[in-house]
């Protein structure tokens, strides 16, 4: 085991959110900053924006980690960067009236084109399609759950659709 993997994970910790090169076995040379340690392997997850608003990530076993040194500390703004990194995009909030709008009109938009669906739950905040798939609030695409796979990608689909339409 080696000095790296015999820290503790508040340890590790202190490296979070700091520019670091690390020296792994063989002589490989890695930078970038500092994600997560994995608390059982002592995994180091780094990540390296690009100016395009891509990021590659590595990952550096903890068993070959020979040196870390911290190169920077993150700006309030790199923080940021690095917490939204596995955030789904467009994670937007809604009005209860926005999105009672919204269900609505994809719901008269389901009726209209002749398939079943109809409000459940306990504030009928849910639509139920045949009786097979429901759509959870926001009413889009990936708000769909169905046990049948040809179904929810159909009305995903249609979904897509009716958005593309309403912009």
């Amino acid at each position: 085991m080696n000095e790296w993997q015999r820290k503790t994970p508040l340890e590790w910790l202190t490296y979070m959110n700091k520019e670091v090169k690390v020296l792994a076995a063989e002589k490989h040379t890695y930078t970038g900053w500092v994600l997560t340690v994995d608390p059982v392997s002592a995994n180091i997850l780094l990540a390296n924006p690009h100016g395009n608003g891509k990021v590659s990530i590595s990952a550096i076993l903890g068993h070959a980690v020979q040196d870390i040194e911290i190169v920077t500390e993150a700006d309030d703004e790199m923080k940021e960067k690095l917490a939204q990194l596995f955030v789904p995009g467009e994670s937007q909030t809604y009005s209860q009236e926005e999105l009672e709008r919204k269900k609505n009109s994809l719901k008269n938009w389901l009726e209209k084109n002749h398939i079943p669906v109809k409000e459940q739950g306990e504030s009928q905040t849910i639509l139920c399609v045949a009786d097979v798939l429901t759509i959870d609030p926001p009413y889009g695409p990936d708000d769909c759950r169905s046990s049948n796979e040809i179904i929810l990608s159909r009305v995903q689909r249609l979904i897509q659709g009716f958005l593309a339409d309403q912009q």
